[in-house]
């Protein structure tokens, strides 16, 4: 004990003791944090790098090597710039096969998807590696079990009904451009279109419309389509008043229509 306490005594000790801590606490960290955090790194980066090679074959030819986008010497744009865009505008627009783009026009439509979900990984991580924008919703975002129907409903007739119908069935805009039928749609997509304001869409950001209130309408356009056409059709869905409408024109309109003719063969 004498021998113990007499080395507990020497100038060095607490130099040795705090030492001996900090190799402890610094092999603990090293064995478990660090390692993660490198995959992590190493794996976006890797991501990012494949990506790079993807867009350069696919996208580049329209929207430059860097994302910076082309445009023509007679002002014609080839592609918008992408920096800032985020990696939830090219989930949104890849993920649809919206792009790569058949052929330029007034507005990319929906086809089958060009790329596998590790490649659309692979061009978002790049993409937002340009410049920060919106990123991908998780699932706690697209969770609609939360949402307010009735709410959703209030936030969709103000802010979209304009130009999608009061219902989501889309409709149409000017120079060849339209808003689209939203029935069917992925709520990630969904979301993803109001974050980033895809074609003629404003962008609908956190400050215009918080993410509860995006999840409400994601809520209410799910409600609308899981609600059933007591009348066959859904006529755009908007209820009885297309319906009447329909019928006065078609049933009535054709009972008119079979009445003269009988009696024009009649006379």
């Amino acid at each position: 004990m004498s021998a113990i306490s007499a080395r507990r005594r020497h100038p060095l000790a607490a130099v040795v003791v705090l030492l001996f801590t900090l190799v402890v606490i610094g092999s603990a960290y090293a064995a478990f944090a660090p390692e993660s955090s490198a995959q992590a790194r190493s794996s976006t980066s890797t991501q990012v790098e494949e990506g790079r090679k993807l867009f350069a074959i696919g996208c580049a030819s329209c929207h430059g090597l860097g994302g910076e986008g082309q445009v023509r010497d007679d002002g014609t744009v080839l592609g918008p710039s992408l920096i800032g865009v985020g990696a939830a505008a090219v989930d949104f627009q890849v993920g649809t096969g919206r792009m790569p783009m058949a052929a330029p026009g007034a507005q990319a439509p929906t086809k089958e998807v060009a790329y596998t979900d590790e490649q659309i990984e692979q061009l978002a991580a790049f993409v937002a590696s340009l410049a920060p924008g919106p990123e991908i919703p998780d699932i706690d975002a697209l969770d609609i079990s939360a949402g307010d129907v009735s709410r959703g409903g209030e936030l969709f007739r103000t802010n979209c009904a304009s130009c999608h119908n009061t219902t989501g069935q889309g409709g149409a805009l000017t120079w060849g451009k339209y808003a689209p039928n939203l029935t069917g749609v992925e709520p990630k997509y969904i979301y993803e279109a109001m974050v980033t304001g895809p074609q003629s869409m404003p962008v609908f950001n956190d400050e215009t419309l918080e993410p509860e209130e995006k999840r409400d309408i994601i809520a209410f356009l799910q409600s609308v389509e899981e609600e059933p056409n007591p009348g066959g059709l859904g006529i755009g869905r908007g209820g009885p008043v297309p319906e009447g409408l329909w019928a006065w024109l078609v049933g009535i309109g054709g009972l008119i229509g079979a009445a003269i003719w009988i009696g024009t063969k009649a006379s």
